[in-house]
């Protein structure tokens, strides 16, 4: 795979879960596509904490932990005030730590394997290597939309 040239910042993320793919953007033009691992149940959006669903919507790269226990990530502005509506009128908690981070820390030897199966709490996970990459082209306040 060929890593991003130096220096590349994107300014739009794109999930297509159905197809296991993160996808960073500049100016319209596609900077990169990553494989991914998705929540244990990916098919829909998430409805609560603890369902194993990763969210679809229209969200933003908020915040950053450079000290996570997966390999670097990137918080995902879940839940906006649509998906806590949709929870207050279930009685659920909608959830929230939704993030895009490489693999546990300890375990980076799995590398691509981990993508066989959809493994995480809802989160969107790739490998280390490729968190990295992620990592410096995608600020914070970068918006990503999560499709089925």
């Amino acid at each position: 795979m060929t890593s991003l040239p130096a220096g590349a910042k994107a300014d739009s993320v794109v999930v297509l879960k159905g197809n296991r793919e993160l996808i960073l953007y500049a100016d319209g033009k596609l900077l990169k596509t990553y494989p991914v691992s998705l929540g244990g149940v990916p098919l829909g959006h998430k409805q609560r904490e603890g369902d194993e669903r990763t969210p679809e919507g229209k969200y933003r790269i908020d915040w950053r932990n450079p000290n996570s226990a997966f390999h670097l990530s990137l918080h995902i502005s879940y839940p906006n005030s649509d998906d806590k509506a949709r929870a207050r009128e279930r009685g659920a908690n909608p959830g929230g730590d939704i993030m895009i981070h490489g693999i546990r820390n300890g375990f980076g030897w799995i590398g691509r394997l981990h993508r066989w199966i959809d493994w995480t709490n809802g989160c969107i996970s790739v490998t280390n290597e490729e968190m990295r990459e992620i990592w410096r082209a995608v600020p914070n306040g970068t918006p990503i939309e999560i499709r089925a």
